[in-house]
């Protein structure tokens, strides 16, 4: 299905969201925010259907942040940052909510917005030439699209901060190193992995990963006390699922469960 610089695909109950705005290295534009929204409102309708989702990029980019071309010859400048709360921001959130496993792959440069976007995945995979990059200094501008709230949570305060004012190159493998991603490929068989991962947690407990999913993203926000009633409501919504009674009863009879995503 083709959307506005936005390519979604289905493997099964895999759903693969592609940018796709080669001639500018899968910039995001206000077309590509909107080409988002319609593929995640695809995805939200399949809700049943679809229990993994793999976000990558067209061509040689990940993703290499706002598209600023054009700017400097507006006739009506517009505001730097406007877009944030009208169009990356809303896309920001549906991924934090989303009802399953998120996995970014990371084809190649993964930068500005686009190193946000990646870091959004539940598992991070990259091809081995990739690199991140922090790339507002460069442009007089601060990191935005939760940069600042992802990083210190990944890789700790002082090297976020270094990433942020220095504005170098993160190669993958250093990233890998840091403990930002989660896995280095080949870059010839980065996709192929990808999906292997994504095949494999779209057959797991799905509502049981989408509430592992939303621990995760709310404990650093949680005190203690906050954190372990989280996880009682959660294990109660978890043990009320077919798939629960399923994992159990494979267990007891020692046999692979056959998880459903209910």
């Amino acid at each position: 299905m083709q959307f506005k610089h936005v390519t979604l695909d289905f493997d099964g109950s895999v759903a693969i969201l592609k940018l796709d705005h080669q001639e500018v290295m899968n910039a995001v534009s206000v077309d590509m925010l909107g080409g988002l929204a319609e593929a995640l409102d695809t995805i939200e309708e399949k809700k049943g259907e679809v229990r993994c989702v793999v976000l990558t990029g067209a061509g040689r980019a990940f993703c290499t942040g706002a598209n600023l071309q054009g700017r400097n010859n507006q006739s009506k400048k517009t505001k730097a940052g406007l877009t944030l709360e009208t169009g990356f921001h809303p896309f920001l959130r549906r991924i934090r909510n989303l009802h399953c496993p998120f996995i970014t792959a990371v084809n190649g440069p993964a930068a500005g917005a686009g190193m946000s976007f990646a870091l959004l995945g539940d598992m991070i995979l990259c091809a081995r030439s990739s690199y991140f990059l922090q790339a507002f200094r460069r442009i007089g501008l601060v990191p935005d699209c939760g940069s600042t709230w992802l990083l210190p949570r990944l890789v700790g305060r002082a090297r976020s901060i270094e990433l942020s004012l220095m504005g170098e190159r993160l190669p993958a493998e250093k990233a890998l190193e840091w403990g930002l991603v989660n896995r280095v490929y080949d870059d010839g068989v980065l996709m192929e992995e990808a999906m292997k991962l994504a095949r494999d947690l779209a057959s797991g407990p799905t509502v049981a990963l989408s509430l592992i999913r939303k621990l995760y993203w709310d404990s650093p926000e949680n005190s203690f006390e906050d954190q372990l009633n989280l996880e009682f409501q959660c294990q109660l919504r978890a043990g009320d699922t077919e798939d629960f009674r399923e994992g159990v009863g494979a267990f007891l009879e020692k046999r692979p469960a056959q998880f459903k995503g209910k």
